[in-house]
């Protein structure tokens, strides 16, 4: 009786596919993130929190207006022609322009995070209206986030708020206003004194103190000279979008919350460009010299050395529009633990802001092109046609 023996795989064996494993990265979905709150409650603190922490794109119209107005664009010049002019900027506008920037290649890959939608302006859309919106996105919320905080609470901290007229910087009540300040300072000095008794050095350190103290009271008396409040941080202001917001946009909000499901989430890959500023690198360089170069800029680890892509040196933008160019030092970055070397600026550009395209099988692939000649009316552009439906081609 014969005995089949089994087979075991030795240990310590990485069962992972490489290439599988970034496939399936290039493929899956950002993480995308939206935050609801009352007004004022720290949407804005906290989305610039998770932008740096998730490396994804924070969507809100004022960095989408001042981005457009930067560009040459006939809608940038549209908008400066509107500022300059005392004309304020339609909702319609806006709204437009934060769904171009939602649907831009950039966020594409890294995802996004919103915090002005829906918003408490019912001009151009309904709350149920931009609510709809979000859920019809191309790129699906996976995580939303309800800020909570006493309406009283909230007001307070609103209503204490103070702008600096000159550099526009707000300061919060426990910046400005001397009695807060002493308050604090008493606080601080009693458990102090209930924390230590007698001890060498205390009379030194009351002195520092004191000190210190008069230097605050110097800085916030010459921040009270230039400090006004804004009509928006009035208690009456605040408690009347307060009201707005509970009146027409809670009820909405919390039944649609219920309704999203969680996804696996995956943070957005980060590239780094390969750039020396001590050490210029010939672009006449050999390849295997111009890669071990490469590897160690800017390591993430002092052992962990970028890897050389199935790339090699050739441009992956300008390979998957069909044509082969050699990629130049200045241009090379690092993605996934691979350096890709692009063939210009504008190749750059287009790289940094989604890379997903470009490497997605069965890229690398030399490109395949085809020259039919013939004499007029022979059918060289139905054989055209043919041969790129067939070939998933293009005719140019």
């Amino acid at each position: 009786m014969t005995t089949q023996e089994k087979t075991e795989e030795p240990p310590f064996v990485d069962i992972f596919n490489e290439d599988e494993a970034e496939k399936n990265f290039i493929l899956s979905k950002p993480v995308c993130f939206v935050v609801f709150g009352k007004p004022g409650v720290g949407k804005t603190t906290l989305a610039q929190q998770i932008t740096q922490a998730w490396k994804c794109i924070h969507v809100e119209a004022l960095p989408v207006l001042e981005e457009q107005m930067a560009s040459e664009t006939e809608s940038g010049v549209m908008l400066q022609s509107m500022l300059i002019s005392g004309q304020s900027i339609p909702d319609e506008l806006v709204t437009k322009l934060i769904l171009e920037k939602l649907n831009s290649p950039e966020v594409s890959h890294f995802g996004y995070i919103i915090t002005e939608i829906p918003s408490l302006s019912q001009d151009a859309m309904t709350t149920l209206q931009q609510i709809e919106l979000i859920k019809n996105l191309n790129l699906k919320p996976d995580i939303i986030i309800n800020i909570k905080c006493p309406d009283y609470d909230l007001c307070q901290r609103i209503s204490g708020q103070r702008q600096h007229s000159s550099t526009g910087y707000i300061y919060r009540r426990d910046q400005w206003d001397p009695e807060v300040i002493e308050n604090r300072r008493k606080k601080r000095k009693e458990a102090q004194k209930e924390g230590k008794g007698e001890e060498e050095g205390e009379e030194e350190e009351e002195q520092e103190e004191e000190e210190a103290f008069l230097a605050e009271m110097q800085a916030v008396a010459e921040i009270l000279q230039n400090i006004v409040q804004r009509p928006e941080d009035y208690l009456e202001n605040i408690e009347n979008m307060v009201k707005l917001y509970k009146d027409i946009m809670l009820h909405p909000l919390e039944a649609v919350m219920d309704r999203f499901k969680y996804l696996n989430l995956k943070r957005a890959a980060i590239l780094t460009k390969l750039q020396s500023a001590e050490e210029e690198i010939s672009d006449t360089m050999e390849n295997n010299e111009l890669f071990r170069t490469l590897a160690s800029y800017k390591l993430i680890a002092p052992r962990y050395r970028w890897r050389r892509s199935r790339w090699g040196r050739t441009c992956p933008v300008n390979l998957k529009e069909g044509n082969i160019f050699q990629g130049l030092p200045d241009f090379s970055v690092s993605f996934l633990g691979k350096i890709y070397c692009l063939s210009s600026e504008e190749a750059l550009k287009t790289f940094l802001s989604n890379p997903r395209p470009y490497l997605l099988p069965p890229m690398p692939a030399p490109p395949f092109k085809v020259f039919i000649v013939g004499p007029q009316s022979s059918g060289k552009t139905t054989l055209s046609n043919l041969l790129a439906k067939h070939y998933k081609g293009k005719v140019t």
